[in-house]
């Protein structure tokens, strides 16, 4: 009796958290918190609360984040994002594969590392669990920044039209017809996605230590 009622306690306080996590994510982008903006450059912090409940909750509850912030990302295109608006003009199905498929994928493989990585490791200890959640958060931050990126390329990288589009939304460049997206891609993974990954690496393993010494005092 006793197993069963901490079982349902446990499962109900987890589905809080993901309630909780996943209001955390929609409120970040109504109060315009999920983004740092430098230019036409965004820097998003949305991966830290998908890597905080892939490892408190694990692959299934980082997938479902991820989806959350997948949508959130979709929706910024109907007018808050400039390069969405761009790819929503083009091709509405290519910019929801690109805003979903990267987030899902952030939750699942940072759930996935921090579930196999404590074989790593031949005992559990502070430093261990530690470089656990430093691991997860690296991995939510590099998997959406490539993947994002990635299929960018795919869609629309050898699209001309989206290419002047582009151009325009950069508000003009010299460089070679053909080359402007590509050589955006390599800007962004050399500058923004650097600094996404160290703070969502930095804050994501506080926060996640915080989360998950909670869950062992809550035996969640």
């Amino acid at each position: 009796m006793n197993n069963t009622m901490n079982d349902k306690r446990s499962k109900t306080l987890r589905l809080t958290q993901l309630g909780l996590l996943a209001a955390i994510i929609i409120v970040m982008t109504l109060t315009s918190l999920d983004y740092l903006k430098v230019g036409i450059l965004e820097i998003t912090f949305l991966a830290i609360p998908v890597a905080i409940g892939a490892v408190a909750l694990g692959p299934a509850g980082g997938a479902i984040l991820g989806a959350v912030f997948g949508l959130t990302s979709f929706a910024r295109s109907f007018g808050l994002n400039g390069l969405g608006v761009l790819m929503l003009q083009h091709n509405p199905i290519y910019t929801f594969i690109i805003c979903m498929v990267p987030r899902v994928l952030v939750g699942l493989f940072s759930g996935y590392v921090y579930k196999y990585s404590d074989k790593m490791f031949k005992k559990e200890s502070s430093g261990s669990e530690l470089t656990r959640y430093a691991l997860a958060s690296l991995t939510a931050a590099l998997t959406n920044t490539l993947l994002f990126l990635g299929l960018l390329l795919l869609f629309f990288g050898s699209n001309s039209t989206f290419e002047t589009g582009f151009v325009n939304l950069l508000g003009g460049s010299d460089a070679p017809q053909g080359t402007v997206l590509r050589s955006f891609v390599i800007y962004t993974l050399s500058f923004n996605g650097i600094i996404e990954a160290i703070a969502c690496t930095v804050l994501g393993t506080l926060i996640i230590k915080g989360v998950m010494q909670a869950n062992k005092k809550q035996k969640i």
